[in-house]
């Protein structure tokens, strides 16, 4: 099934849920063959964030004070 066009949590959010959804009909997401179910989620992820053109949020480093 073809991913819907946007970038709004819902958008993707529906794109994951189809992801994975295709993902336990016949075991492949794109070209890629997860072999569990939260390696296959991961890939869901990253899969609908491109496609909604967004990045995962991840913590800035911190440095120690001295």
């Amino acid at each position: 099934m073809p991913l819907k066009k946007g970038s709004s949590q819902s958008v993707v959010s529906s794109n994951i849920k189809t992801l994975v959804d295709d993902w336990k009909k016949d075991g492949s997401i794109g070209t890629s063959h997860p072999q569990t179910k939260k390696k296959a989620v991961k890939q869901a992820v990253a899969i609908a964030l491109t496609r909604a053109g967004k990045s995962r949020n991840t913590q800035k480093r911190r440095r120690k004070a001295s």
